[in-house]
């Protein structure tokens, strides 16, 4: 049981804030009990606080989920039920925080910003999947014309179609790399111009983010990645593969 003073709870006290008992300043156990039980509600509300943050905006992948952290351990010898039973809670709620992003990022898409953007990236996965070569791998960059990040500055639909005309502003080429000194002619288009189903990219918006990728040879994206959010977990992986990637020939 929790210490008392008065009649007072050091742990319910420490819940609801109010102010201590009179004399209770002088009770040693039920000043220390309630010392750390304000120490406790901190990582608790501490924790709770995370887990609405991944609830409410998934944050940007990393290459396995970090773990949940645990309730900082008391001094005492032992702990309170309730502090106990709500340390369970927040670490049980972390994990299972953890498992959806992990299977969301393994099978059900790349944590877009939005839902339109996270069709798009499913839709731009199975494209790179169909062909046995996950965007991003080394495998894919070697046989890479293009990848490149920009800017979406124009989405005009055909019209009597569902076919869109997306212009990109380039501001970031991973492939082709050109050495500074030899970048005259052969950088590709600061603009480029694509089109492409509206299936492929749905609910693209002028001044959205896109990181694409374009076969060799090819003239049409094959992958396509709309918002900062999904963009930032191919990113990662573009520039991890890149140096594996130069060692390799297209085959």
């Amino acid at each position: 049981m929790s210490t008392e003073h008065d009649g007072a709870d050091a742990l319910m006290t420490a819940i609801t804030g109010e102010p201590l008992p009179p004399g209770a300043r002088e009770d040693a156990a039920f000043l220390a009990e309630h010392r750390a039980a304000e120490a406790d509600l901190a990582v608790l509300r501490e924790q709770l606080g995370l887990i609405g943050h991944a609830l409410a905006e998934p944050p940007p992948a990393a290459p396995a989920p970090e773990p949940a952290r645990s309730v900082r351990p008391s001094p005492r010898p032992r702990r309170r039920a309730f502090s106990l039973a709500l340390g369970g809670l927040a670490v049980a709620a972390a994990a299972s925080v953890m498992a959806g992003m992990g299977w969301l990022m393994s099978g059900g898409g790349t944590g877009a910003a939005d839902s339109s953007s996270l069709d798009a990236g499913s839709s731009a996965e199975k494209q790179s999947d169909a062909g046995g070569v996950a965007f991003g791998s080394a495998r894919y960059l070697a046989c890479s014309g293009l990848v490149a990040e920009g800017e979406a500055t124009a989405v005009e639909r055909l019209p009597g179609t569902t076919t869109l005309r997306i212009t990109l502003s380039l501001t970031r080429v991973y492939l082709p790399e050109v050495p500074e000194e030899d970048a005259k002619g052969s950088k590709p288009d600061e603009e480029q111009v694509f089109v492409v189903d509206e299936n492929v990219v749905p609910g693209i918006r002028a001044g959205d983010p896109v990181l694409v990728g374009v076969p060799r040879g090819a003239d049409q994206p094959d992958f396509w990645a709309v918002g900062e959010r999904q963009i930032a977990l191919e990113r990662a992986m573009v520039t991890a593969s890149l140096p594996e990637a130069r060692e390799l020939t297209c085959g």
